[in-house]
């Protein structure tokens, strides 16, 4: 990684004694910040980017049956820069925990080499919901570089391991056609469909285990964005 930003952000949730979820831990520093809303724990970007040669990680732990949402104040510009840059994401969720995690978008700009990973361990009888958007460069540009990767873990065992590898954007193209946007929605909870569907550039894919994965391609991010809520209704676990 070359010469960049480099910051840590941190939280912690857990039940208390009268049933409501607390923040025991909270942390952040430099352009990356974390401020607590009564709904939900956003991620405040204080510079622009991240720039390349940025390395952004973030650490939530969700405590049995306690109940996290978290959110992004703005879009994400993923900007070129010295480098590649780099945003990860690790959870972990105890038992009856849940997890809601829904950034808004990330803009692969033009000249950018971005890297997203998250990794993600729920325990037995937790539940989850996982949001991403992709949007494919801004007004009338080519998109930079960008990966995205999660890996899941449900009870010690692998639930998914998911990428989207945009290497070149000269081949876009061949990998996703004409679409401006793409993102996927992991849900992880008991009473989800069991059947696959596949539509118009979307996708919803019952897991081994009980979990399901939306994915899905638009013109934009506002097509994108009914899209997934179609597939999250679809997987019967409601709308966004």
């Amino acid at each position: 990684m070359s010469r960049g930003y480099v910051a840590r952000a941190a939280a912690s949730a857990e039940r208390d004694a009268g049933g409501r979820t607390r923040l025991t831990r909270l942390r952040s520093d430099g352009p990356l910040a974390l401020r607590e809303t009564a709904e939900a724990l956003y991620l405040v970007g204080a510079a622009a980017g991240p720039l390349g040669g940025d390395d952004f990680e973030v650490t939530v732990r969700v405590g049995p049956d306690a109940r996290l949402a978290i959110r992004s104040a703005a879009t994400t510009l993923a900007l070129p820069g010295d480098g590649e840059s780099r945003m990860t994401v690790r959870a972990t969720v105890a038992s009856g925990g849940h997890l809601d995690f829904a950034p808004e978008p990330t803009v692969a700009a033009a000249g950018c080499h971005h890297r997203s990973v998250a990794a993600i361990e729920l325990a037995d009888g937790a539940t989850l919901r996982w949001y991403e958007e992709l949007i494919l460069g801004r007004h009338l540009e080519l998109p930079g570089r960008h990966t995205s990767r999660f890996d899941v873990t449900l009870g010690g065992a692998p639930l998914l391991r998911h990428e989207l590898r945009l290497d070149d954007p000269s081949i876009l193209g061949g990998v996703l056609g004409d679409a401006g946007a793409a993102g996927s929605v992991l849900l992880v909870a008991p009473g989800l469909c069991h059947e696959a569907w596949t539509g118009d550039a979307l996708a919803v894919l019952p897991l081994a285990g009980p979990g399901v994965l939306v994915v899905a391609m638009a013109g934009d991010s506002a097509e994108l964005r009914r899209s997934l809520t179609r597939g999250e209704a679809l997987a019967g676990a409601g709308t966004r």
